[in-house]
Parts: C-alpha cells; sequence; structure tokens
C-alpha cells in the first residue's frame, strides 16, 4: 500500500516512521528546501504530559504518557529521561502551590533538595516541585535523525515540493499543520530564544513560574540552552517581538543570574496549529486522513496520532468493504 505524507514536521515524520514499521510504501512531501523553519524545528522538545496538565485537558498525560518510550525506541539514546525541575521565586510561592494542585506525579522539594538536582541551582531556591517520570530530547537532533533513518528504509522524500500529486497513492495524510485546507485551526505562536552560556549547566528542562510570564528553559549540548514561553494567539509569522525577547531573557536570568552574560544565539518564532479544546485529532476526509492540532504538544502527543492514523489506515485496507466505501467517499 502506498501512502503520500504531506508535510515533514513533527507530524509527519512520526507518521511516515509507523507506515514504515507496517511495511507501506511511503512517500514525504515537504514545500521547504529541507527540515528547518518548521513550528517542529523551534519547539522546545520537553515530553512533560504531567507538567502539561496544568494547563491543558487529561487526555495529554493519557495520549504522551508513552511518548518517551517512542521516541526512545525509534531513536535509542536521544531521549534523556531526567524528569523536570519547576521552581519559583519567593514571591510567587502561591504559583508553585497552584501548579502542584493543578498536576500530578511529582515531588516537593526543599532548597537543599533542588540544590543536589541541579548543583548550579544551589541556594536560589527555597522549594521546588520534581515530576521524575518526564523527559526531554533535541527536535532538531531527533529529527534530522529520524528523517535519516526513515530515508536508509526506503522512505521517499521530495522537498521543494510545490504540488503533492497523489496519483497511486491509496491514502494520502495530510501532516501539513497551519498550511492545511481544514477548518476549525487557529494559529498560537510560539517565541524562543537559543542562548550560549558556559557558565552554567543544568540537566534537565526547568520550568520557572510567575503570574504573568512562566518561562521554561531546556539544556541543549554545549551549554546552549532553549528559552521559550510564549503562546499567542496569532498566525503572524515573523522575527521575535522586542518585547517578548525581553520578558524570556528577564525570566532566564531570575533562573539564573549567569544568563545575563549569555550570548543569544538564535531567535526565532513558529505558529502552531489548534483546535478550540487545544487537543490534537486524526480525521478522515475521503482518502485523506489528518492529522493537525499538536498545539504546543507536538513531541509529546504525535507519536500517540501517529500509531492513531497508521492503524485506521491499515485497518481499511484489509476490509475490502470498508476500503470501497473509503475510496468512494473520495470522489463525492
Amino acid at each position: 500500500m502506498k501512502v503520500l505524507v504531506k508535510g515533514a514536521g513533527v507530524a509527519g515524520l512520526t507518521l511516515a516512521h509507523e507506515l514504515a514499521a507496517r511495511a507501506m510504501d511511503v512517500v514525504v512531501t515537504e514545500t521547504r528546501p529541507g527540515l528547518a523553519g518548521s513550528a517542529s524545528w523551534q519547539a522546545g522538545g520537553m515530553l512533560a504530559p504531567w507538567c502539561e496538565r496544568e494547563s491543558a485537558e487529561e487526555d495529554v498525560i493519557a495520549l504522551g504518557a508513552s511518548a518517551a518510550d517512542w521516541w526512545d525506541e525509534a531513536l535509542p539514546g536521544h531521549v534523556e529521561r531526567k524528569g523536570t525541575l519547576v521552581l519559583a521565586q519567593p514571591r510567587d510561592a502561591g504559583e508553585l502551590s497552584r501548579f502542584a494542585l493543578r498536576t500530578s506525579g511529582c515531588s516537593w522539594l526543599d532548597g537543599d533538595q533542588v540544590g543536589e538536582l541541579e548543583p548550579d541551582l544551589a541556594g536560589r531556591f527555597r522549594r521546588g516541585l520534581f515530576f521524575a517520570r518526564e523527559a526531554h530530547l533535541d527536535p532538531r537532533r531527533v529529527l534530522e535523525a529520524l528523517h535519516r533513518k526513515l530515508a536508509a528504509t526506503g522512505v521517499a522524500f521530495r522537498f521543494n515540493a510545490e504540488a503533492d500529486p497523489a496519483e497511486g497513492a491509496d491514502f494520502v495524510a495530510d501532516c501539513t499543520g497551519m498550511a492545511s485546507p481544514q477548518a476549525g485551526l487557529r494559529g498560537v505562536r510560539g517565541e524562543m530564544l537559543i542562548l550560549h552560556a558556559p557558565e552554567i549547566a543544568l540537566s534537565r528542562p526547568a520550568r520557572l513560574l510567575h503570574p504573568r510570564f512562566p518561562v521554561y528553559v531546556v539544556p541543549r549540548a554545549g551549554h546552549r540552552f532553549m528559552v521559550g514561553a510564549t503562546m499567542l494567539e496569532s498566525d503572524a509569522s515573523g522575527p521575535v517581538t522586542a518585547r517578548s525577547m525581553m520578558e524570556l531573557l528577564a525570566a532566564a536570568c531570575g533562573l539564573h543570574p549567569a544568563f545575563g552574560e549569555a550570548e543569544v544565539v538564535e531567535t526565532a518564532s513558529g505558529v502552531r496549529p489548534a483546535y478550540a479544546d487545544n487537543l490534537p485529532r486524526v480525521q478522515m476526509d475521503g482518502r485523506t486522513i489528518r492529522i493537525n492540532g499538536l498545539y504546543r504538544h507536538g513531541f509529546l502527543l504525535a507519536p500517540a496520532m501517529a500509531r492513531r492514523a497508521a492503524a485506521t489506515m491499515m485497518m481499511m485496507a484489509h476490509d475490502p468493504a470498508g476500503k470501497e466505501e473509503f475510496l468512494h467517499a473520495a470522489h463525492d
């Protein structure tokens, strides 16, 4: 069975992996010249379903709890299983208590325990929360590694694809995010910085809570850190705004003052697709299956959506009556 996957972001690549594992003939097309530039490329890479429950539905835990296992199996060595540290300044202690009430799977830490987990933060915080089951990865390295793996196993990639002909394809999978013609999507703009801070070492993502501007700092190789937080109800692309940059830098310095001496390596923004309930969907439209609405949970929820979509296509392929009805609907 041949499947055309449109979009080489995290949704498209995870689906291609699931389809290839089921011995399907997969072609991935992408309008960009490469993997860079998508919302997935700008992601934080936190596999943190219990933390995300603070502002999301219970489904995020149900769908995302196995994400670290999926990525570990698909790309061994890319997942860091070191948990998530959630902190707040003493003046924002109420935010920490509120976060704990809205989440699960965490333990309270005192200041000494925070320092044991992250020595560079010793003496800076009186209390914290630790979500030991969570993990993180570097989205860019993961996308590149998954692309190499898929290409090596026979998945065809067509970049700079202006048109996506579906001739000969049994199914078309639309994984194009905001570029999809699907109704009901809205854009949520996220902005981020990458800082090079040689004086700081962190082993795990740290979330610094604030009533107005919470921030997360995710460590990457070479003393680089991704700093993000913004969620703006906008589908406008473009550079990071001055206000957001000031807020992100101020929050990073609130985590550790040495971030004030860091080099700003990169600033970027991305528009993430979301439905009204901020939960992703797999939907059928004729012989097209759509994965969309991953919102801020791309690397966390894409594996579950990919499994669901691949299973749906397999079911249709092995049910002649269902397939006939499915293909008939495509011509209506």
